[in-house]
């Protein structure tokens, strides 16, 4: 019996959408050169060509209709229709990445990059916003409630977030803080299982939408464990924990540049640990004191300088 013929593309599951743009890219020494000619008319100008009739883009390249419609298959769709489709996707991240600066960055010790005030800026607005939207009192609260916990368990999913989780532990453990930071949901999971109802669990996330997180919180409440969200206002993670610290940073739109809301995140964190040491008093003192004595011993040095660096 004849199997059904499948028209969707070999490579294809049903489920995964495939990045037509990187496979443009990817393909792109392999193709012909009228095919080349399509490829560098669409990329030019995503949006156009997403709004453009066959007739449109193969005008648009130099090129004939058919070759249009090979061009289509050899990215691994099956026709026109298809790419389209697929190209609309795409632009569901936006065009600040597919946006080509022609402008080079001119090495040279005198000149200030083009992204140099940018950063600055971004950075100074989002300590002001943290300063202005952060709630002190359910900060302090937060410090508390580290300070008496027997065991802080500190999740973030991502390349930032995971990162911010290992800088909550690096904070609090200098104060003889038992924190362990977890970057997998399964990890999380097990080592939540193991927390009393005298414990913290510290959940980061920028969005405050990640479905594994909101799991980890779930699970944390079911053995009465104490839940702080670092995250966004307003989102499903600030409304499913016990203490959301929140703040809402509005994103500078150069996608070469470092998200402001990380500034932010590690503001709140720095706030958090110094809430939780002025909670302990002289027990967090007393752990500094013996790093720091124990690290001059092993080096020289002047005057005051970064703890643990």
């Amino acid at each position: 019996m004849t199997k059904p013929q499948n028209t969707s593309s070999a490579d294809e599951k049903p489920h995964l959408a495939r990045d037509i743009i990187a496979q443009i890219k990817d393909k792109y020494s392999g193709l012909s050169q009228a095919e080349r000619q399509v490829a560098d008319a669409v990329l030019s100008d995503v949006n156009a060509a997403v709004a453009a009739s066959n007739a449109e883009i193969a005008k648009k390249a130099g090129v004939s209709e058919p070759s249009v419609t090979r061009f289509c298959r050899s990215v691994g769709c099956t026709g026109v229709r298809d790419f389209k489709l697929r190209l609309a996707r795409s632009l569901v991240v936006g065009e600040l990445f597919l946006t080509v600066d022609q402008t080079p960055v001119i090495a040279d010790s005198d000149s200030v990059p083009p992204f140099w005030g940018s950063v600055f800026n971004e950075a100074r607005k989002a300590l002001r916003e943290v300063e202005v939207q952060l709630n002190p009192a359910l900060l302090n609260t937060a410090g508390a409630a580290i300070s008496k916990a027997r065991r802080v368990i500190v999740l973030g999913l991502g390349g930032s977030s995971s990162t911010l989780a290992e800088e909550v532990q690096v904070r609090l453990f200098r104060y003889g803080v038992s924190v362990i930071a977890c970057k997998d949901p399964y990890l999380a999971r097990m080592s939540i299982s193991t927390l009393r109802s005298d414990d913290v669990f510290i959940a980061i996330s920028a969005t405050g939408r990640a479905r594994e997180i909101l799991d980890c919180v779930d699970l944390a409440h079911h053995y009465g464990v104490t839940s702080i969200g670092i995250t966004a206002p307003d989102s499903a993670l600030a409304s499913a924990t016990e203490i959301a610290l929140t703040t809402r940073i509005s994103e500078y739109p150069d996608a070469l540049t470092p998200s402001a809301s990380r500034f932010a995140f590690l503001m709140i964190i720095d706030l958090l640990a110094a809430a939780t040491g002025y909670a302990m008093g002289p027990e967090a003192r007393e752990n500094l004191r013996r790093i720091k004595f124990n690290l001059v011993s092993e080096r020289t040095g002047v005057g005051l300088e970064p703890l643990g660096e």
